[in-house]
């Protein structure tokens, strides 16, 4: 991820001793990294020395100064959740001069890594980031769809970088190639995020808006070319952010609800509401060809004194008055900020984080309701489609949050919010995840097509204005969105045709009863996914195979699409473990079938061999991470049994040959994944968390596995 000249400058050595580290363990000879490695890949930098490097070596390898670290940790979609919430002490990192033992050791990762990847080593690999270049360039043969009609369709970038884009021009979060791609697909608006004291000057706050002219140039280019291809860009609004305590030197009077060592700025003071108002009007007037902006008020980022508060204790304006009426407040003046800059952009409140009176959504009181009443005319009312769904996995009931493909919504949260907002004639959104979810993101999309069928097809159906389809995970220009874009034509197709459509058009009509086959195996294991909000943010999908072992617990807890360590009873949630690990093997037979039946496919045909290729590829990858989600279950279950020390005999026999079983199919998960990483940079990589992995990430877990199972567990007695 950085070059051989940084490392060594870090570890106070030379360029030449760092290269003859790696090669004295077999791994490949470095090559220099392009900046988009660390321009585009920072979050990965920072996760995989957070470990290893303290504080000030960090900033040293980053290249970056402390308040650029700072604002990274906390505006960055959650970095500092992600790591943790902590920074693990790690003492400072030096080279020294190798001794024997350490030679030794060297030698003996050599002649691990040597039978195991030197052949893979010398084919050549795409590098990381590889698939931007694709995503830059338009096709001739794609282009732009014709509106069929007024519904919002939009998402977020497949590659955007989701803390400060406008910044830097080079990290155009929508090249000309995705938007064209998009457009084809029936989408018709992405997303941005950003944060709005950076995009705007104050007088009520005159120490904001530094580099706004910069910002505000690099929004009003995307927008004019994002026009050209008939897509509109939304603003994402989680405003006003908070602040820290010294910002409120003077201004004591504006200090809300405090969270740590920041404060949020009230809503209910005049000056707080000016500086809102004024700043997005700014921003409009200045961009004129906006599409609009959706808000979130009542989670997220911190920011007004509801947002992280039922109670809003600590304010003393706030905790005067009722949630509701603060959160429909803060919604009406972004509103009247943004239609008066450009009266005809569209506003779309988010429910999300509103508490509706049920245990299957956000708890009571129920606030929905009295927010949805109170909200201004003309704005949309968007909420996640699935939310509320009854769902039943391995014999554990239970409701689904959002994230997920694999339930099928509307759910009764949904239904009932659009109805409450269509009696009062405003306007609604489904947000959905077309290509993927936390369920698993470290593939661009999922082919799980009869579940995305069905949920389209099910919203088709429904009187609602349009859809959110993804997150910041989720945005690849995919075979999922040709579903949603069939089954919101007119008239509405059956699933079973949209299927087959989105099947010839893309592999050819020989391919059709194969190909709906592989899907329908697919989709079928998936709907086994051991749905919960706590799982999907903790296990260790993500990582999957890249994920470490351990001979002992680590003492660390699982963080939300971080690092899930080896915290199995974070990961299970409401699922016994015996229950967790069995739905993730079920989900892995059901999707071999559909690879088998893919590969056949992929033997006889000849047309359209490239995209199945490629294709199958992705959806192997997908399966990899099933199958490994379920070994480590197995021998974190195993191991903690022998580190009981109670067995004896045949039952520590048997958790000894289930530890060492999972220990060895990780070795083949990891050497598979490692080579299909290595022809698909897409592999391991979702937008907010840039790489969860690297390929070499993959030789590490086989020197992992190995080691465990030459020196741990003990073997079976005979």
């Amino acid at each position: 991820m950085v070059s051989l000249e940084r490392m060594a400058g870090v570890l106070d050595t030379t360029p030449g001793e760092v290269r003859a580290i790696g090669l004295s363990m077999g791994l490949p000879p470095h090559r220099t990294p392009p900046p988009e490695y660390l321009e585009r890949g920072y979050i990965s930098i920072i996760r995989r020395n957070w470990h290893l490097l303290p504080y000030e070596q960090l900033l040293e390898l980053l290249g970056w100064d402390a308040e650029q670290l700072t604002f990274t940790l906390r505006e960055d979609d959650f970095l500092w959740v992600k790591l943790g919430s902590l920074k693990p002490a790690c003492p400072v990192l030096r080279y020294v001069e190798p001794n024997e033992t350490v030679l030794r050791r060297c030698e003996e990762i050599k002649a691990i890594v040597g039978p195991h990847f030197s052949e893979e080593f010398a084919r050549p690999s795409a590098p990381r980031f590889d698939f931007i270049r694709d995503l830059s360039v338009p096709t001739r043969d794609v282009a732009p769809a014709t509106p069929s009609s007024q519904k919002i369709r939009f998402l977020y970038s497949y590659c955007g970088v989701f803390g400060d884009p406008l910044l830097h021009p080079e990290l155009d979060p929508y090249p000309e190639g995705l938007l064209q791609r998009l457009s084809s697909l029936g989408v018709n608006g992405v997303w941005l995020h950003v944060v709005l004291r950076q995009l705007a000057p104050s007088e009520v706050f005159p120490e904001l808006g530094a580099d706004h002219e910069q910002r505000i140039a690099s929004l009003r280019r995307l927008v004019d070319r994002a026009k050209k291809y008939g897509v509109d860009v939304y603003l994402y609004m989680n405003e006003p952010r908070a602040m820290e305590g010294t910002f409120f030197k003077g201004r004591e009077h504006l200090r809300g609800v405090q969270e740590g060592d920041h404060f949020a700025l009230c809503t209910s003071t005049p000056e707080v509401r000016q500086w809102l108002r004024e700043s997005l009007t700014y921003v409009f007037k200045q961009v004129p060809g906006l599409g609009g902006v959706f808000t979130i008020t009542a989670s997220e980022n911190f920011t007004n004194c509801y947002s992280h508060n039922r109670t809003a204790a600590g304010c003393p304006r706030c905790s005067k008055r009722s949630g509701p009426e603060v959160i429909a407040e803060v919604n009406r003046t972004i509103a009247e900020a943004v239609w008066a800059g450009s009266p005809s952009a569209k506003v779309i409140v988010w429910d999300w984080g509103w508490p509706d009176g049920t245990d299957a959504g956000w708890g009571k009181p129920d606030w929905a309701s009295q927010i949805i009443a109170a909200l201004p005319e003309n704005v949309y009312l968007m909420c996640v489609s699935e939310w509320g769904k009854p769902i039943t996995r391995g014999g554990v009931s239970s409701g689904v949050g959002e994230y997920s493909l694999s339930s099928v919504g509307p759910g009764p949260r949904a239904l009932r919010h659009w109805d409450l907002a269509q009696k009062r004639g405003l306007k609604t959104l489904a947000k959905v995840q077309a290509n993927c979810s936390w369920e698993l993101s470290a593939v661009p999309y999922l082919p799980v097509m009869d579940l995305v069928a069905q949920h389209f097809h099910n919203l088709a159906e429904t009187d609602i204005d349009g859809l959110m389809l993804s997150w910041s995970v989720g945005g690849y220009p995919s075979p999922n969105l040709a579903l949603a874009k069939c089954l919101q034509s007119e008239p509405v197709p059956s699933v079973k045709q949209a299927l087959t459509e989105v099947a010839r058009s893309r592999y050819g009509i020989e391919a059709v009863p194969d190909v709906l086959a592989a899907w329908s195996r697919f989709s079928t294991a998936f709907a086994e996914y051991p749905f919960h909000g706590g799982f999907v943010y903790n296990g260790p999908m993500q990582c999957g195979p890249a994920n470490l072992l351990f001979a002992e617990p680590t003492g660390y807890r699982a963080t939300m699409v971080g690092f899930p360590y080896d915290d199995l009873e974070r990961w299970r949630a409401i699922y016994p473990a015996e229950i967790l690990a069995g739905q993730f093997e079920k989900i892995a037979r059901g999707w071999d079938e559909g690879l088998t039946i893919l590969r056949r496919t992929q033997s006889a045909q000849r047309a359209e061999s490239d995209t199945l290729r490629t294709d199958l590829g992705l959806a192997e990858a997908a399966g990899l991470h099933f199958r490994s989600t379920a070994n480590q279950i197995r021998f974190i279950m195993a191991r903690d049994a022998l580190l009981a020390g109670s067995l004896r005999g045949a039952e520590r026999d048997a958790q000894v040959e289930t530890a060492r079983r999972a220990l060895q199919e990780e070795i083949q998960t990891a050497k598979r994944l490692f080579t299909l990483t290595q022809v698909d940079s897409r592999i391991g990589f979702e937008a907010s968390n840039h790489y969860y992995y690297l390929p070499l990430d993959l030789v590490e877990k086989v020197i992992n596995c190995r080691h465990l199972l030459d020196g741990w567990p003990a073997p079976v007695t005979k």
